[in-house]
């Protein structure tokens, strides 16, 4: 099997983690780990297409290692089992760099299918434009961050990206923003508004204050 199709798995259950170790053997090339510190040492050496990491683990937990495999900028998919169903739970995984969550018991039917969906090919997505480490897309609306991997854009926040990104040296006034993306009807106070949406879902330097004029793309 190739690097795409390696999988770590963190379990520390006797019992469950050689079951689906056993069961996503028949599609994946299945590193399965006990521990926090054992996923941290095998995600340093190796690459790997996808993780599944359960939340409760001896010594670091999985949230506790996801958010240090994020820290490194490692982007891999994760996948987080918990038999914690609360709201509260779910949240902090996500909240962590989690990408996707399962509640225990689960249907490996199901565990199958998210790991294809995380792992999914999006070459289709159109030409990239690199911004800093991130990636736009804007055929598709999206942005690859180096820490958590594929963001979605509205349509309007993904227009008014492109107009930023085309020109990366320009410093477009909200005047020029607002008649562009939004429409004469608009207020200025719209273009800080959404440019507020698309920081708050990527990061504060993907794109530039600049005093007096406007905004332009960042390099974050």
């Amino acid at each position: 099997m190739s690097n795409q199709d390696r999988l770590l798995l963190v379990e520390d259950d006797p019992r469950l983690g050689p079951l689906v170790a056993e069961v996503l053997g028949d599609d994946w090339d299945v590193t399965l780990v006990l521990s926090g510190e054992q996923a941290l040492d095998a995600s340093a050496g190796r690459r790997f297409a996808v993780m599944v990491v359960d939340r409760r683990l001896p010594g670091i937990d999985g949230a506790e290692f996801i958010a240090r495999l994020r820290s490194r900028r490692d982007a891999t998919p994760v996948l987080m089992l918990t038999a914690l169903g609360s709201l509260e739970d779910r949240v902090s995984g996500l909240d962590a760099g989690a990408n996707d969550y399962l509640v225990k018991p689960f249907e490996f039917e199901e565990l199958s299918a998210r790991l294809r969906a995380l792992t999914r090919d999006y070459t289709s997505e159109g030409d990239p434009v690199p911004i800093g480490e991130w990636t736009f897309y804007p055929d598709t609306a999206t942005v690859y961050s180096p820490y958590s991997g594929r963001i979605q854009l509205t349509d309007r926040e993904n227009a008014l990206l492109t107009l930023l990104a085309k020109a990366p040296t320009t410093a477009f006034s909200r005047a020029h923003i607002l008649s562009s993306v939004f429409g004469a009807s608009e207020l200025e106070g719209t273009v800080d508004t959404y440019v507020h949406y698309i920081r708050r879902k990527t990061d504060r330097e993907l794109i530039t204050t600049i005093r007096g004029v406007g905004y332009r793309i960042g390099s974050p």
